[in-house]
């Protein structure tokens, strides 16, 4: 007979293991949440993709012009499509410009920083009123485009839904891949441009929340209903739960439950949301598929995170 010393011994290993494994099963999310294996190399890549949607949109709609005019050289590739001066109040197109700049000096940065090399390849960008129109036709559940159409560069109110998916987009993928940077010199670029999107993120958040009771022309409804509806379509397309939030959310999901204003969006401990490359190409392509390229990346992404997707058609 066993001892009782080791019948103890062999009871705590049982709870040890039945613990891990519970623990396991909660934290482990399904296999289409999960970031993707990949080196520093093919992260940075991977989010040039956006930080160059973000410059591109914000410089063209404030000043129409681009990464090449402003810095020549730093990429390569062909003009998005459908990039046009938008009509914004003097105040948001001074910080729109600014936030666009500021993006020029990351993007120098990244390829100062990494082994990318310039011209950085940049992705057929389509940044045209009927691209985004496609989000505002799959929120409003409708199977034609909204009538009457959505367009980005019509006026602030406008405009500043578009400049928050593109900053959110940056924001969700470095929160995420923080913590798998190797490289003391990236990591240290990398929380750099963080902590500087983190601020562009909450400003333009801020921007939207001070016309939360204003419409968004044509439409008669709110800017705070159309944040809620935006996060909505994001959340769906994802697939991955909720994190994307509107500007109002119920109590359960305010800071510490005991609000309802919700400008900087975060989860039970108000830390930040976090997506991986499959998630936001998700969304980006508005077909909740990263195989299925389409709305803002009509050809689909540039680097090897994505060839791999799509050479393995992962969803």
């Amino acid at each position: 007979m066993a001892s009782r010393p080791c019948l103890y011994a062999f009871l705590l290993l049982l709870a040890f293991q039945s613990t891990m494994i519970k623990v396991n099963t909660v934290s482990l999310p399904p296999p289409e949440c999960r970031p993707e294996v990949a080196s520093t190399k093919e992260k940075f890549e991977f989010l040039l993709n956006f930080l160059i949607l973000k410059i591109e949109l914000f410089l063209r709609s404030s000043i129409g012009r681009g990464i090449n005019d402003i810095s020549p050289g730093l990429v390569q590739g062909p003009a998005p499509i459908g990039a046009t001066v938008a009509n914004l109040d003097n105040a948001t197109r001074k910080i729109i410009e600014e936030f666009g700049l500021a993006s020029i000096g990351h993007l120098r940065a990244i390829i100062n920083t990494t082994l990318l090399k310039a011209p950085i390849p940049v992705p057929q960008l389509d940044i045209s009123p009927q691209a985004y129109n496609i989000f505002l036709t799959l929120i409003l559940n409708d199977t034609k485009k909204s009538n009457p159409p959505y367009n980005p560069y019509a006026n602030t109110n406008s405009f500043l839904f578009a400049a928050v998916f593109a900053s959110s987009f940056l924001n969700q993928y470095y929160a995420g891949i923080m913590p798998s940077i190797v490289g003391n010199d990236e990591r240290k670029l990398l929380s750099g441009i963080m902590l500087y999107e983190g601020g562009v993120f909450g400003a333009l958040r801020a921007g939207l929340n001070a016309r939360f009771n204003l419409t968004v022309p044509p439409f008669n409804f709110t800017v705070g209903k159309l944040t809620n509806l935006t996060a909505q379509l994001a959340n769906q397309l994802a697939g991955c739960g909720v994190k994307d939030e509107g500007l109002i959310v119920p109590l359960q999901l305010g800071a510490e439950n005991r609000t309802r204003s919700n400008v900087v969006p975060g989860d039970i401990n108000s830390l930040a949301y976090v997506r991986s490359a499959r998630e936001l190409m998700r969304i980006a392509y508005t077909t909740g598929n990263a195989s299925r390229p389409g709305g803002l990346f009509p050809q689909g992404l540039n680097g090897a995170i994505p060839r791999r997707i799509q050479t393995l058609n992962l969803s």
